[in-house]
Parts: structure tokens; C-alpha cells; sequence
């Protein structure tokens, strides 16, 4: 066992502090590696403050992790010391499922994919995020991280990167299909990018006109206010693919009218209440509403190297970790554009 540096979550009520957690030894199929930096996700936020179920505290998060290798197990065939790697939301899973044999573990029903923080190991232990210094991960469950990338803005990646590739090329996005992402947050505003690299025409569907400038920088075509009733007039039976990358409960009805023959909308977010959905909306139409969950670790691999390829890279705001607290109560403001990262070097 090691000890390293890390901020953690005492209970869902006080502010994350400065302390020290545990790793295991490396085993034959570990890899160890120093985390640079780490992605801060609004999910983070959720689980620390217990809005998706129970915690065990203290509990690390993080799930947006890059950083250097600096051990590798005897067995560990696929890197090496010194290796660029990321790892994502999740560190393991059965392994035996059909979800796992075909490459996505993220679906793993025997009994789910072990979370990268508030999980439990194949050793019992609960796992600790990254917000820290360093990590052990099984080699199955590690990313490369493409020389393109910067360390600092492919962390996101990792989560906010795959959460919206992941949809994007299940439902073919591409040259001639017209795709709309809702709101230009953490998510939406990689799906922008990743949206128009695929050849998309893209429309961002935002509560306001406050960040039209951004959305167009970063390639959308349109950008519509969904405050303006004739947002919903001028775009009926427009899209193809809609991507609804907020966690609020929306009239899906005026939504669901936005999408063309076959369209499909998908839910990224988590809404605090049930989803009321129209049944007409859906019939004349044949539309469909659909979720997607990140990605599995083979898909997770492709996005990065199509970022890689594509320079397609997340906004990021580099803060150290004694700003994190405020950066959660910002993130809940809306006032970041678009991503926090935590330059972990004094955890190190």
C-alpha cells in the first residue's frame, strides 16, 4: 500500500479537504501512474453531496484523470513507464457479461461497472478518485492519451469527451444530418466540437442568447433561445439527432416536435423528476427518446484519437486544488466555460 495526497468529501454537507488516501501495491496487471491533472464534472457535485445515493465517506472523486505512468505490473502488456494515460469513470467490471464482451463495460449488469470514486473493488476497498496525487488501475481499464492531446485538456475528455461521442456516432452523426445539442455547458459545448468534426451541421438550443457568441466560435450554426416561442415554430421537424445535455425537466413534447421522421432525441442529464412523455409526440412521427451512458473503453480509445485527429479539445478553466470548493459553487452557478481542471501537482 501507498499513501498519497488528495481532497476528499467528508459528508455531503461540509467542503472537501485536504488529506491522504491509500493505494494498493501494483499487481502483475496494474498500472501506476501520477495524476497531472483532473477534470471537475457536475457529477462530482452530485455524488459528493449524496443527490444520487448513498456515499461512503471520506470519498475522493474525480473521474476525468491524465496523467504519467510511472510502474507497470509484470504482466502489463499494453504500457509502459512514461506512457501519456488517462482514466475515465469507471476502473472495472465483470469482465463476463455480454455487455462487457462486447465492449461495453459501461452497461456491465454483473452487478455494474465499479465507478472510479464511491465504488467498491475486487478487493473489498472503496475506490478513490482524482482528485490526488497518484492512482493504481487495472491495464484493461486505462487510456492512451494521444501526443496531440495536452494532458490538461484531455482529462475532460475522459467523461464530458466520451458522454457525448458516445451518442453522436450510435445514431450517426455525420455530413448531411442536422444535430441540436441542448445547453453550451461542460458537455454540450465538446459536443459542439465533436458535432461539427463529424461533419454535422450543428444548432445549439440554449435558455438564452448569453453565450451565441461562443456557440457560433465554436462552430454551431444556429444558435436559438428555447425562452422564444417561435424557437419551437422555426424549427419544427429540423433534426435528425437532438442531444440533451442539461439535467433539467423539459417539456419533451416541444422538444420531441423539433426532431424530423425518425428522429431521436437523447437524454445525457439526469432530471431531479420523472420524465412526462407524450405519447402523440412520439407516434406522429416515429421518433424515438433514447439514453447513452459514456462509453466503453475500446470507444473511449476512438474518441480520444479522434479528438487527436481532429483537434478537438474541451474549454478549460486550470485551477489548483485549494480552489475546488469554490469551483463547485461556481459549476452550480453556471459561471465556468466550460470545464474546471485541477492541476494536481502540489498532490503529487
Amino acid at each position: 500500500m501507498s499513501t498519497v495526497t488528495a481532497y476528499a468529501a467528508t459528508s455531503a454537507t461540509e467542503p472537501l479537504t485536504k488529506t491522504t488516501i491509500t493505494r494498493r501495491d501494483v499487481g502483475p496487471h496494474d498500472v501506476a501512474f501520477d495524476i497531472h491533472f483532473a477534470g471537475i464534472c457536475h457529477s462530482d457535485i452530485h455524488t459528493v453531496r449524496a443527490e444520487w445515493g448513498e456515499v461512503e465517506y471520506p470519498m475522493t472523486p474525480g473521474h476525468e484523470i491524465a496523467g504519467i505512468v510511472t510502474e507497470v505490473g509484470s504482466d502489463v502488456s499494453k504500457f509502459k513507464v512514461g506512457d501519456r494515460v488517462g482514466v475515465g469513470c469507471f476502473v472495472d467490471s465483470c469482465r463476463e457479461c455480454a455487455q462487457c464482451r462486447a465492449g461495453e463495460e459501461q452497461y456491465c449488469d454483473n452487478p455494474g461497472m465499479v465507478g472510479t470514486y464511491n465504488g467498491v473493488g475486487r478487493d473489498g476497498q472503496p475506490t478513490q478518485g482524482g482528485y490526488s496525487g497518484a492512482i493504481v488501475v487495472d491495464e484493461n481499464y486505462v487510456l492512451t492519451i494521444p501526443e496531440a492531446l495536452p494532458l490538461d485538456k484531455a482529462a475532460p475528455l475522459l467523461c464530458a469527451g466520451i458522454t457525448t461521442y458516445s451518442p453522436l456516432r450510435h445514431w450517426n452523426a455525420g455530413p448531411g444530418k442536422q444535430v441540436a445539442v441542448i445547453g453550451l455547458g461542460g458537455l454540450g459545448h465538446v459536443a459542439v466540437k465533436l458535432a461539427v468534426a463529424m461533419g454535422a451541421q450543428v444548432t445549439v438550443l440554449s435558455q438564452s442568447l448569453k453565450k451565441m457568441e461562443d456557440g457560433l466560435r465554436l462552430g454551431a450554426g444556429e444558435y436559438r433561445a428555447t425562452s422564444d416561442p417561435e424557437t419551437f415554430k422555426d424549427l419544427a421537424g429540423s433534426f435528425d439527432l437532438i442531444l440533451n445535455t442539461v439535467s433539467a425537466n423539459l417539456d419533451l413534447e416541444a422538444y420531441l416536435k423539433l426532431l424530423k421522421l425518425d428522429g431521436t432525441l437523447v437524454e445525457l442529464g439526469m432530471p431531479e423528476h420523472p420524465m412526462e412523455v407524450p405519447a402523440g409526440a412520439l407516434i406522429f412521427g416515429r421518433r424515438r427518446i433514447a439514453g447513452s451512458l459514456i462509453g466503453g473503453i475500446a470507444e473511449t480509445q476512438e474518441m480520444l484519437d479522434f479528438c487527436a485527429e481532429h483537434n478537438v479539445t474541451p474549454e478549460i478553466e486550470v485551477i489548483e486544488p485549494d480552489y475546488i470548493n469554490d469551483a463547485y459553487e461556481r459549476v452550480l452557478a453556471s459561471d465556468v466555460r466550460y470545464r474546471f481542471v485541477i492541476d494536481t501537482q502540489s498532490l503529487r
